[in-house]
């Protein structure tokens, strides 16, 4: 933040997107719980981007500053997503005024409202400078707004365009009849939603989907898109290999990691089916998991973030499926054409291990994870 627009601010009033703050202590349980109930609320006030300013005296205006530089912006991310859900999108700065460090904490416009704090499961608001819980109809209104947004579509703050891959880009566009030129490579980007222009700092943003489909290099950002695969196969080593970068090579890479560890025999082409449903349907808000791959004698698990929520249709395992806007530039980029084989994933999955054991699908809503458990290897040697 620039100290022009800083001494604006301290200009004006607390209200709904502005707090004053002379310290936070964020080493105490009650300093976290105030953290999080302050941030919570800011995001869920309407008016665009907050701001919660640490090193100002509350009713003076006057700048005391931040003794130390202990607070980091992974702290506060800690805080954040252990405490809210989903998690808040901000961002953290210094700034030094008089020779004094202030803090910043940026609380974006988040488009997955109304937030909630975990523990007691209430929302909040800002009421003039003041927190307060939120009445059932602004709820209600909250709700009905975020069911029309696409979390794909959120911008990441403090992304840069440059981890995009422009080789995947111009490979989605041409594979849409869409010639890309450097000229106008950052319109098309712009219009797809790949990147997000940011009103406040007039500069771009890369969007959740954009980095999760066109970077490489994407955990930078969101370090929670990660494979985990746990080899228990041998017991005397607990072989673990992590997977990053855009969906497709995660993809890839995952194939190439579970031939070189399972029988010639195991159907792995059943097993990357549910991977590839894993990477694509996992809830994407949930920043403290990963997906998991454990392969034991006895099992194999695949376990996804985020419950799958059932379709009306008992008859068949089918759900409704999240993130399609992930899904409409997954299968215009896969060449191997993984998402569009017929007939229904579950059943192929089922049959490739016919006479040999179960496959279980597991929504665990204590956990927030979706499980598919094939059987192990045991019967494969």
């Amino acid at each position: 933040m620039e100290k022009k627009k800083f001494l604006n601010l301290l200009k004006k009033p607390e209200g709904p997107k502005l707090d004053f703050k002379q310290i936070i202590e964020i080493d105490t349980e009650s300093g976290r719980k105030e953290l999080a109930k302050d941030i919570c609320a800011i995001a869920n006030s309407k008016g665009g981007r907050g701001y919660l300013i640490i090193g100002i005296e509350d009713k003076t205006k006057r700048i005391l500053g931040i003794v130390e530089l202990a607070l980091n912006e992974e702290k506060i991310q800690q805080i954040i997503s252990s405490r809210i859900e989903p998690p808040v999108p901000i961002s953290l700065e210094f700034l030094e005024i008089d020779k004094k460090n202030i803090a910043i904490i940026n609380i974006y416009d988040g488009h997955q409202k109304p937030y909630q704090i975990r523990e007691n499961g209430a929302f909040y608001i800002r009421r003039g400078s003041t927190n307060d819980t939120m009445r059932k109809q602004e709820i209600v209104s909250a709700l009905q707004e975020s069911l029309t947004l696409n979390v794909e579509l959120c911008p990441v703050p403090n992304s840069d365009i440059k981890s995009i891959e422009t080789s995947i880009v111009d490979r989605y566009f041409m594979a849409q009849g869409i010639q890309v030129t450097d000229e106008n490579r950052i319109e098309l980007m712009e219009n797809a939603s790949i990147i997000y222009m940011d009103k406040d700092s007039g500069k771009y943003m890369v969007t959740l989907g954009g980095l999760l489909v066109f970077s490489k290099i994407n955990s930078v950002y969101i370090p929670h898109n990660m494979i985990r695969i746990t080899n228990r196969i041998n017991k005397s080593l607990n072989e673990t290999v992590i997977i990053q970068g855009d969906l497709l090579s995660m993809l890839d890479k995952s194939e190439e990691v579970l031939k070189s560890i399972l029988p010639a025999t195991y159907p792995i082409e059943a097993l990357n089916e549910g991977i590839s449903n894993a990477v694509l349907y996992r809830d994407y808000t949930i920043f403290y998991k990963d997906i998991e791959i454990v392969i034991d004698y006895n099992s194999i698990a695949v376990i996804s973030p985020g419950i799958l929520i059932k379709n009306k249709n008992n008859n068949s395992i089918n759900y409704i499926k999240r993130n399609m806007w992930i899904y409409e530039r997954i299968i215009a980029l896969d060449v191997k054409g993984r998402f569009i084989k017929p007939g229904r994933g579950f059943n192929r999955m089922q049959k490739a291990f016919k006479y040999k054991g179960k496959v279980s699908f597991i929504d665990s809503f204590k956990d927030n994870e979706f499980k598919v458990i094939y059987p192990g290897i045991k019967n494969f040697k």
